[in-house]
């Protein structure tokens, strides 16, 4: 199958990009930069330039293949509530071109749209449409895409982790170290759910060959971590003191981050694995913590 993969040289779309090419498929793989290309080129993936700004280009890109895994996005917090309103009109672009075919369209979106309250892990039957995580539009342009006739499923992720990269816990490692101290807020019992990058490739990989048009799959490998042992293991990587503080501290020491900061992000993937015989296996969060080199870059 040809594929047009969106982020191709991304953390999470380079893992992708190699295993659909490990698995035998054909990619097309966005990219920005001379550099990017060269990346792609050297393993075997054809080079698409577009950036998430033109629109026109990336559904060129996804006219030119049998199928579409969009894992694009800018991950520039500052600008988060921008960045979401970029990836609906992404979404919704892609699923102009791919409407009144039966190309699939795989999204991105994040493991808290499943989020049912009462501390329990988020599931993939549910879609919380008033989540006040500003992602939810990304899922709701794709909600629509599929009431429009697209072959839409959605991966949802955690924090997706290996040595160089832990999702949102690389921005709070460097926020911390600029702090000079670390912190969790009230009892840091908050759990946030985890994946390796590696395992989370393979399951976009098992939803463009074994999912179906509607659904969801949890790329969930650990539950939930407590935030208090995500912290202490930083402080411990840092050398930094590690404090509680309250919720009415939070936005003072964390600035845009206290919202995640006092989430609770804990997700099941039950659902994900019977359905794709998707199952996890490589290392926790804590372990890859653990190994992470803690001197500023």
């Amino acid at each position: 199958m040809r594929v047009f993969l969106t982020g191709a040289t991304g953390f999470i779309g380079a893992q992708v990009a190699r295993e659909l090419v490990g698995a035998g498929h054909d990619v097309l793989g966005m990219t920005r930069s001379e550099t990017g290309a060269a990346a792609l080129s050297g393993i075997g993936v054809d080079v698409h330039h577009a950036d998430l700004g033109n629109l026109m280009a990336i559904r060129a890109g996804a006219a030119q293949a049998d199928a579409v895994i969009h894992t694009a996005f800018d991950h520039d917090f500052s600008k988060y509530v921008a960045n979401c309103e970029q990836d609906r009109r992404v979404i919704e672009a892609l699923g102009a071109e791919l409407k009144d075919s039966n190309k699939p369209l795989i999204i991105t979106s994040a493991v808290g749209m499943g989020e049912r309250g009462k501390g329990e892990p988020a599931i993939e039957a549910v879609l919380n449409r008033d989540h006040s995580v500003p992602r939810i539009v990304s899922e709701l342009a794709g909600n629509d895409m599929l009431e429009a006739g697209v072959d839409v499923r959605v991966v949802r992720l955690p924090q997706v982790h290996d040595t160089a990269k832990q999702g949102l816990i690389t921005p709070y490692i460097e926020l911390c170290r600029s702090k000079g101290a670390v912190a969790y807020v009230e009892e840091g019992i908050n759990r946030w759910s985890a994946a390796p990058v590696a395992d989370v490739a393979r399951l976009f990989r098992l939803a463009l060959e074994k999912g179906q048009a509607g659904e969801r799959y949890n790329a969930v490998a650990e539950e939930g971590v407590p935030f208090r042992h995500i912290a202490e293991t930083v402080g411990q990587g840092l050398d930094r003191q590690v404090q509680k503080i309250t919720s009415e501290q939070a936005k003072d020491f964390f600035g845009w981050f206290a919202m995640f900061a006092q989430l609770d992000m804990s997700a099941s993937s039950e659902w994900t694995r019977a359905r794709l015989g998707w199952t996890p296996i490589g290392p926790g969060l804590i372990d890859d913590l653990e190994r992470t080199d803690y001197q500023p870059g």
